[in-house]
């Protein structure tokens, strides 16, 4: 079973959501010979247009779950599209999350009147 956050632990990971790239993030297929299947996190959303590399602005680019060409960045699960939606989803999530638990325990810790 896993251990409970310590207030340290939560205040810390609070620091890592606060000093990452602002949101939102966004998954994108990006694809073409030079970067096949470039599955990534980006800070613009998909235009739907088939971006192709490079003709994307490369400075909006998070992270990348597949890069097969050259062969960088390919899990051997091959989640890669769920893996980049979760790192996306998570740049929302965690700072709610932390919020969420940080009001809770003050609502525990408050006296019932």
């Amino acid at each position: 079973m896993p251990k409970d956050l310590t207030a340290n632990e939560l205040a810390e990971f609070a620091v890592l959501a606060d000093a990452a790239t602002p949101g939102p993030w966004f998954f994108r297929l990006l694809d073409d010979d030079c970067a096949m299947n470039l599955t990534a996190v980006s800070t613009k959303p998909d235009t739907g247009q088939g971006e192709r590399w490079p003709d994307f602005e490369h400075a909006e680019i998070i992270a990348a779950t597949l890069v097969q060409h050259p062969r960088y960045v390919d899990v051997a699960d091959e989640r890669w599209d769920e893996n980049a939606r979760f790192i996306a989803a998570a740049r929302e999530f965690v700072p709610r999350m932390i919020a969420e638990i940080d009001r809770l325990r003050k609502e525990r810790c408050e006296p019932q009147g």
